[in-house]
């Protein structure tokens, strides 16, 4: 991780593992009904983590084998075919997020595009 504020990555570093992997077992716990089949639930899980991970390219190959996966067969069709309500997680992780990171003065900003952000 590169960054100028020295107070990211200390948090960054003081991250308990068991418990960082107890709190995504939770959430994963919460969101596990919103699947029709146990096969997409185990394999959300695995995308989750692949997401999570620290691989330099992010996409259906990679985190397939890095799930042990051969192909990226089941994390497309998890993607693009298989049954689960989408709204139904996101609401439930929108709660999980505001039950545990909440405050009345916070800003959540989700950014996908990794570029270094300027100004405040």
């Amino acid at each position: 991780m590169t960054t100028h504020d020295d107070l990211a990555v200390a948090a960054g570093l003081s991250v308990d593992p068991v418990r960082w992997q107890e709190k995504l077992d939770d959430l994963l716990g919460r969101i596990a009904c919103r699947f029709a089949r146990v096969e997409p639930r185990r394999r959300a899980r695995a995308f989750v983590l692949g997401l999570l991970s620290g691989l330099r390219r992010k996409n259906c190959w990679t985190i397939a084998e890095q799930s042990g996966d051969a192909t990226p067969d089941g994390m497309q069709h998890l993607l693009a075919a298989a049954r689960w309500d989408a709204g139904a997680v996101r609401d439930d992780v929108r709660a999980y997020v505001a039950e545990h990171l909440g405050s009345a003065d916070a800003v959540l900003v989700v950014d996908e595009t990794g570029d270094v952000k300027k100004g405040t």
